[in-house]
C-alpha cells in the first residue's frame, strides 16, 4: 500500500562543481526506484538542478535518468510536487507536460493525513542579504526572463552553469555555513514569525540551506531543514503518523 510522503531537495544535478555528478544522479534515481511502491507522493523542494532554463523549443540536455524516473512515478499514480528553488526558477511547462509533475512557484500549505505542512524551498524567506534580494528579484522578473530567452542556449546555458558553479565555489569548501542558532538562522526566525498568524501548521519543511535541522518550536510545531542530495543524501518521510529525517544508504530505504 502506497501511503508514505517523501520530501527531498537540493540535488543540484548538472553542477560543474560536483565531480561525481553521474554517480549522484544514479543514486538519486535508485532511491526513487526503491520508494516507488511505498510513496503516495514525493515533494521536491527545489534546486534539484543546478541550473535549469526552458526555451520554447528546447530544454537543457541530460538528466535522462532522473526525468525518466519522475515520469515513471507519475505514470504509476504517485504525485510528484516540484517547488522551484533559486537555481531552477525558469520552468515553463516541460516537467508538467512531459513528466506529469505538479509545479509550485511559491510556498504552499498542504494538509496530509490530517496534519498541516508548510512546504518551501526557503530562499527569500527572511534572508537579510541585500545582494541576494536584488539578484532574486531580477531572476523572477518577467522582462529579464524574456530577454534572457532571446540569447542562444549555447551561450545562456554556459552563463547559467558558470554562475551556478561560482555561487558554490565561492564558499571555499563548497558547503553552506553550519547552523547559526535559533536567533541567527533566518529560516527559524521567519518560521517563528509566521507561526504567530498561522498557529495551525504542524510541520514547516525547507531545503535551500544544505544543512540538517530538526527543531521543535512549540508543543505542536516542528521545523525541518532537510539537507541535500549532493553530500548528505537526506530526506524526510511522513508515514501518516510520524515524521522522520533519514539518510539514504544504498539498498537501505527503510520507510
Amino acid at each position: 500500500m502506497r501511503n508514505n510522503i517523501y520530501i527531498l531537495s537540493d540535488a543540484h544535478l548538472g553542477s560543474w562543481a560536483i565531480e561525481h555528478g553521474r554517480t549522484q544522479e544514479r543514486r538519486l534515481t535508485r532511491f526513487l526506484d526503491e520508494i516507488k511502491h511505498k510513496a503516495a507522493a514525493v515533494y521536491l523542494l527545489g534546486d534539484m538542478f543546478d541550473f535549469w532554463y526552458e526555451w520554447k523549443y528546447c530544454v537543457p540536455k541530460g538528466y535522462t535518468r532522473f526525468l525518466g524516473k519522475l515520469s515513471e512515478l507519475t505514470d504509476m499514480g504517485v504525485e510528484v510536487h516540484y517547488f522551484i528553488g533559486n537555481h531552477d526558477i525558469w520552468m515553463y511547462g516541460y516537467l508538467e507536460e512531459e513528466c506529469g509533475v505538479i509545479l509550485h512557484r511559491k510556498p504552499e500549505t498542504v494538509e496530509l493525513h490530517n496534519k498541516v505542512f508548510y512546504f518551501a524551498h526557503g530562499d527569500g524567506l527572511g534572508d537579510p542579504d541585500k545582494k541576494f534580494k536584488i539578484i532574486r528579484k531580477l531572476f523572477h522578473n518577467s522582462l529579464c526572463q524574456r530577454m534572457f530567452s532571446m540569447v542562444h542556449p549555447r551561450w545562456s546555458m554556459w552563463f547559467g552553469q558558470a554562475w551556478a558553479k561560482h555561487s558554490r565555489m565561492k564558499r571555499g569548501n563548497e558547503k553552506e555555513p553550519p547552523y547559526m542558532g535559533e536567533d541567527k538562522e533566518y529560516l527559524v526566525r521567519f518560521t517563528k514569525q509566521y507561526m504567530k498568524t498561522h498557529p495551525n501548521v504542524d510541520y514547516f519543511i525547507y531545503g535551500h540551506r544544505h544543512i540538517e535541522l530538526d527543531l521543535m518550536l512549540s508543543h505542536n510545531t516542528r521545523m525541518m531543514i532537510i539537507g541535500d542530495w549532493v553530500w548528505q543524501f537526506t530526506y524526510a518521510v511522513f508515514d501518516g503518523e510520524h515524521l522522520f529525517l533519514e539518510e539514504y544508504e544504498e539498498g537501505e530505504s527503510k520507510m
